[in-house]
């Protein structure tokens, strides 16, 4: 039986190149991948409704801060702040990348709590991980 290979060489090319980017020295990658819930905490603390407006506004502060990429070479980011846009309506992955910044998703759907233990967690999201990643490559 024949199989397809899952990556091409072009692929395999492009992983290895951003896999350098990434990891260029003094560089590092934000993780701005809070969900809505846990972005939600992080308001609440100093006072700040957790809605839409409100999250895009932090994000927008975030990605477009001065010279942030002179320290970050990459972003990951919740699934709704890759539809989101800046003040003057730019995606903020092609804010990121003009900056030379790699935006990045983050691919799970979350974490439930395993029945029988003390608060311990599994990340979830498998189903449809495929489906997901081809949509988020595009």
């Amino acid at each position: 039986a024949s199989c397809t290979p899952a990556w091409t060489p072009q692929h395999a090319a492009e992983l290895v190149r951003t896999a350098k980017f990434l990891g260029a020295d003094g560089k590092g990658v934000l993780a701005a991948d809070e969900s809505t819930g846990t972005i939600g905490k992080r308001f609440a603390s100093i006072g700040v409704e957790n809605n839409e407006v409100n999250r895009q506004k932090y994000r927008e502060m975030l990605f477009s801060t001065p010279k942030i990429e002179d320290c970050i070479s990459g972003v990951i980011m919740f699934e709704e702040t890759l539809y989101q846009k800046t003040r003057e309506g730019v995606p903020f992955p092609e804010l990121l990348k003009h900056k030379t910044i790699i935006p990045g998703i983050k691919v799970d759907t979350g974490v439930v709590e395993l029945p029988g233990t003390c608060g311990e967690t599994a990340t979830t999201g498998l189903d449809g991980l495929g489906k997901r990643c081809a949509r988020y490559y595009q």
